[in-house]
């Protein structure tokens, strides 16, 4: 141990407490920066620093440390060192103690702010573009679209789409929940003998409250408590245990009276529509006289080809208006355009399937038109084979033909697009067809055994009364107070007119919203296609079968307003709206 080590461990005064090191450090450190400062400013200057210590500019070691920098380190990032230069010198003159900081605030600033300029030159405006002379560039630019201006009318249009709910807005009550006993019965009463109680003098209570409860009821069948039978896809349904067979044979007979009584009413006129809701499909039938039409019509949503070849098999002619590309309806032989029997449950025997293929191709000849006969009598492959083709290729021609007809044939499966409309004597045809088919009533899934549901606006035989669940509730918009009332089930065609005709008594203004049932969107839509091809026809009898409907209808069980509403062959009669908006002052609805 050395002499001077000895003397510092024997003397305590002579140690070092760790912060008088820290600020010997910090004071080093502060000489450096200082150090470092003038030596940039002799620079600067063209001054050679000259202290002791530092060296001769002259010496050959100094010269050499100053001209090699320290080397790079090879495994370093590509980092670019200015910035980092940048941090430490600020770092520096920071550290460079009070005196540095002094100097610093004391020495002139000025602020350089970087390309202010060019941002300015390029927003700048020129005279010759001003708002009084000629804009080149105003008149490149697109027009602006206006917005179409909502459609008005004074009837509430018709909606051939279930709804699911219905959600009336406005300043005062709806008389829809606690009614009086009164009430409830003189609605049910009207509702059930299909009674006008604002045209005929009866002892009922044509109170708004026993109205709006007659304008909640609607008529089903099957109804099964335990089941939810309408939309048939509802979550409860997984629970539920399958039902035996003797079950099921009485639900389907009972069902065939039902589905056959229902017809005739609509064929006799006494019943404006009914839905047929099966697992796969929905049915819409409508009396004569109804969306202008001047036949019994029927409207099937969504299809398949099997189902269309089924129907093709029992040789019922059908459209298909939503089709991109269908021809008009006065082409029978396009009404069954597609060709081949897919797989399908619909088929009834091998027979009929032979059929019907021998006559779609008997119909493909006949559309060849203008052709020499000697070509209509060769067969494709007959004409292949006299120019020496193999019969393999033969064969892989028409498989490669057959796959790309089937695919353009089943590329509108369950879609809008396969909407069917079957009109006329084809509906009693249709009507036999859905009851021998086998896939009208399911076999198997959630509701296995229960026959489809049939939906209508008057009773039938083996009916069940339902009535839609009301709730009123307030609500706050924009600070004002609202009374909202709610209505959720099976929203027929037939109950938004009676609502709006008993809001538009009381009301000024008010706001309705539906909730479409996806499934049977197509309805509504087929109906306004219908519309707007009558119209450009010009068809006498469907300008004038409003007229003759509302009068051939006067005993359907539906008052005289709403029977002339759902019998009008115009475009703002039927529209699948979401909101509807009442104004007095607008003078009348608007939709969107």
């Amino acid at each position: 141990m050395s002499s001077n080590t000895e003397g510092i461990l024997s003397n305590p005064s002579q140690w070092k407490r760790p912060e008088d090191i820290l600020k010997m450090q910090r004071l080093k450190r502060k000489q450096r920066a200082l150090q470092d400062r003038i030596n940039n400013h002799s620079k600067a200057g063209g001054a050679q620093p000259s202290h002791p210590g530092s060296g001769s500019s002259e010496d050959p070691l100094v010269n050499r440390f100053e001209a090699n920098p320290k080397r790079k380190n090879p495994f370093s990032r590509n980092v670019n060192p200015a910035p980092k230069r940048q941090k430490e010198a600020h770092t520096s003159e920071l550290d460079g103690g009070e005196e540095t900081i002094f100097d610093l605030l004391s020495k002139p600033q000025t602020l350089v702010v970087p390309n202010l300029e060019a941002p300015q030159t390029k927003a700048a405006v020129d005279h010759r573009f001003l708002p009084d002379q000629y804009c080149p560039v105003a008149q490149s630019l697109p027009a602006e679209l206006e917005e179409e201006p909502p459609k008005t009318s004074k009837l509430a249009p018709i909606h051939w789409s279930i709804k699911s709910k219905m959600r009336i807005i406005c300043r005062t009550p709806i008389p829809g929940t606690n009614l009086k006993t009164n009430q409830e019965a003189s609605g049910l009463t009207s509702f059930v003998r299909c009674i006008d109680t604002k045209e005929s003098s009866t002892g009922l209570d044509i109170s708004p409250g026993a109205r709006f409860y007659q304008a909640t009821l609607y008529w089903q069948h099957p109804y099964l408590p335990w089941f939810t039978l309408f939309p048939r896809n509802a979550r409860n349904n997984h629970t539920q245990t399958p039902l035996d067979e003797s079950v099921r044979s009485v639900l389907a007979k009972e069902w065939i009276i039902s589905f056959r009584n229902l017809f005739q009413l609509v064929r006799a006129r006494q019943c404006p529509y009914f839905y047929l809701c099966a697992n796969s499909f929905t049915v819409l039938f409508r009396a004569a006289g109804i969306g202008g039409r001047v036949e019994t019509h029927a409207l099937l949503t969504p299809t398949t080809r099997g189902m269309r070849a089924a129907l093709k098999q029992e040789e019922i002619e059908f459209t298909m208006p939503l089709k991109k590309g269908a021809q008009t309806a006065g082409d029978n032989l396009n009404r069954s355009s597609e060709s081949g029997i897919g797989n399908s449950s619909f088929s009834n025997s091998s027979e009929e399937q032979s059929q019907a293929t021998s006559n779609e191709e008997t119909a493909d000849r006949s559309l060849e038109g203008d052709a020499d006969e000697d070509d209509d009598d060769m067969d494709g492959e007959q004409w292949l084979e006299s120019l020496g083709v193999d019969a393999a290729e033969i064969r892989k021609i028409s498989d490669n033909q057959s796959k790309k007809q089937r695919k353009h044939e089943c590329g509108a499966d369950y879609s809008d697009q396969s909407l069917v409309l079957i009109e006329g004597p084809e509906c009693q045809a249709f009507f036999n067809f859905l009851l021998n088919a086998k896939s009208t009533i399911a076999k198997v899934g959630r509701l296995a055994g229960i026959p489809p549901t049939l939906l209508a606006p008057v009773s039938f035989a083996g009916a069940t009364l339902r009535t839609l669940q009301t709730r009123s509730s307030k609500i706050q918009m924009d600070g004002e107070e609202y009374h909202s009332t709610e209505l959720q089930g099976v929203i027929l065609p037939h109950i938004l007119p009676y609502v709006t005709d008993l809001l538009c008594e009381s009301k000024d203004n008010y706001s309705l919203t539906l909730a479409t049932v996806p499934s049977t969107t197509a309805l509504c839509e087929a109906s306004q296609k219908l519309i707007t091809d009558s119209d450009k026809e010009n068809d006498a009898s469907a300008m004038a079968g409003p007229v003759f409907g509302k009068e051939n209808l006067s005993d359907c069980g539906l008052n005289k307003r709403i029977v002339e509403n759902m019998c009008r062959a115009t475009k703002d009669s039927v529209f699948d709206t979401e909101r509807l908006l009442y104004s007095q002052e607008a003078g009348g609805f608007s939709w969107s």
